[in-house]
């Protein structure tokens, strides 16, 4: 009788065990981001290695004018006296999470667009193509999931037609 009740208990532990891991494994399991129909690979992990050398790039090169913790300046919506804006946050608050990473390189590489009397200077020739990359992937480290995932979604379907 208790040989009976012990086997009993360790199919129904062994059961546990293996349903307990399917469960587990399911909700780590990386999922596609789903905008408007439209589904793109799950969000890329972002590398530990990139994100601490993007925190000292960023500190050296953007915090003066975006912030130390990347709140950007005060009214950074409203125009300054001569028509140019002040820079903005590149934390959640702020729009940089709303643009492809294409974009945003190019913006780093060759500053903001003069179209919009933009002070952003350019740092191709301070910063190499891997720190851009690192000062991204620092920024977006400091995004919540919902930014993560817009942003991801709007690089991969940046040239879907």
């Amino acid at each position: 009788m208790k040989r009976g009740f012990f086997l009993w208990l360790g199919l129904i532990g062994i059961v546990l065990v293996i349903g307990m891991a399917g469960w587990r494994w399911q909700t780590m399991r990386p999922v596609p981001v789903v905008i408007n129909e439209t589904a793109v690979p799950p969000v890329p992990t972002l590398n530990a290695d990139h994100v601490a050398h993007g925190a000292i790039l960023y500190a050296q090169y953007c915090a003066q004018c975006h912030g130390v913790h990347l709140e950007g300046a005060p009214d950074w919506k409203k125009p300054l006296a001569e028509g140019s804006f002040p820079p903005p946050p590149h934390d959640e608050t702020g729009h940089t999470w709303h643009h492809p990473d294409v974009l945003l390189i190019s913006i780093m590489m060759n500053g903001g667009d003069p179209a919009y009397n933009s002070k952003m200077p350019a740092f191709k020739d301070k910063l190499t193509g891997s720190d851009l990359l690192a000062v991204l992937e620092f920024i977006k480290s400091k995004w919540g999931k919902d930014q993560r995932e817009y942003q991801w979604w709007m690089t991969a379907t940046r040239d879907m037609p």
